[in-house]
């Protein structure tokens, strides 16, 4: 589409309108649309996403908004088996806001790699393959946060009664 790189700016535009066009052909094609239409971006079942987390041009806070416009959430992302449990339930609730506020169905699934760190690989093995362990912010901490607990709201919907 013109990008250099999955995860340069311009990334998350271009998705919205590979996105378009899919559920636009979509709707063109059948009488009968159902499902889930779009793109899905799952990092470790890609080659051309990893080779884009590989070389750092991807980073987990372009793939959390590119989720805004494609049809799931982040998926199959790879992350240093370190990563504390109060990071990985802000990431966790980072996309369910998103998916709240586009009224969206959204999910998460990250893979702590015990072990390994930012930069190496994780093999799966056989047809599963592997994926790049990606870089997670911890410069500072969610814990408190998370440790309000409770639940993200329904957004308002309208003003106009």
């Amino acid at each position: 589409m013109g990008l250099e790189a999955c995860g340069t700016h311009g990334t998350t535009a271009a998705l919205a309108m590979l996105n378009d066009a899919v559920k636009k052909g979509g709707v063109m094609a059948s009488s009968s649309v159902g499902g889930l239409s779009g793109a899905f971006i799952p990092v470790s079942e890609d080659a051309g996403m990893i080779a884009s987390a590989r070389s750092g041009d991807l980073e987990l806070s372009k793939l959390e908004a590119m989720t805004a416009v494609c049809s799931v959430g982040l998926d199959m992302i790879v992350i240093p088996g370190e990563t504390p449990a109060e990071v990985i339930s802000a990431i966790i609730a980072d996309e369910a806001a998103i998916g709240m506020v586009n009224t969206k169905t959204t999910a998460v699934r990250v893979i702590p790699a015990i072990g390994k760190k930012e930069g190496e690989e994780l093999e799966f093995g056989g047809l599963l393959g592997s994926g790049p362990i990606m870089k997670v912010n911890l410069t500072k901490s969610p814990k408190k946060f998370i440790d309000r607990a409770g639940r993200i709201p329904a957004p308002l919907q309208s003003l106009k009664n």
